[in-house]
């Protein structure tokens, strides 16, 4: 089951072991959530967003690719080494929702 959400605290840290140019992103879970809460998740490079539109998972979906609202981007480009954090901003209403993946999606630059 998703941990308590944080927006202050990230899920998970990682380096970029290369530069990319994002072109879109997308989270997945293994059990669908439940409830009228979506599973928000939040990308920061740098301690910034690139998010203008976060990432949402809806109820009873077990990825965002079908989300009424899709993410919309605001920041493209991440260097070489750039710190990366993974923020779940909101979990499900009923605490159901296990399995958190996060994917960047892009090109070398």
């Amino acid at each position: 089951v998703l941990s308590a959400a944080s927006t202050t605290v990230p899920k998970a840290t990682f380096h970029m072991p290369f530069a990319m140019t994002v072109t879109s992103v997308k989270a997945g879970l293994t059990t669908a959530g439940t409830g009228a809460a979506l599973v928000t998740v939040d990308i920061h490079d740098a301690g910034i967003t690139i998010l203008s539109t976060k990432i949402t998972i809806d109820a009873t979906e077990k990825t965002s690719a079908t989300a009424a609202t899709q993410p919309v981007l605001s920041d493209t480009a991440l260097a070489a080494d750039a710190l990366i954090e993974l923020f779940l901003d909101v979990r499900d209403t009923d605490n159901v929702a296990t399995g958190l993946k996060c994917y960047i999606i892009g090109n070398l630059v």
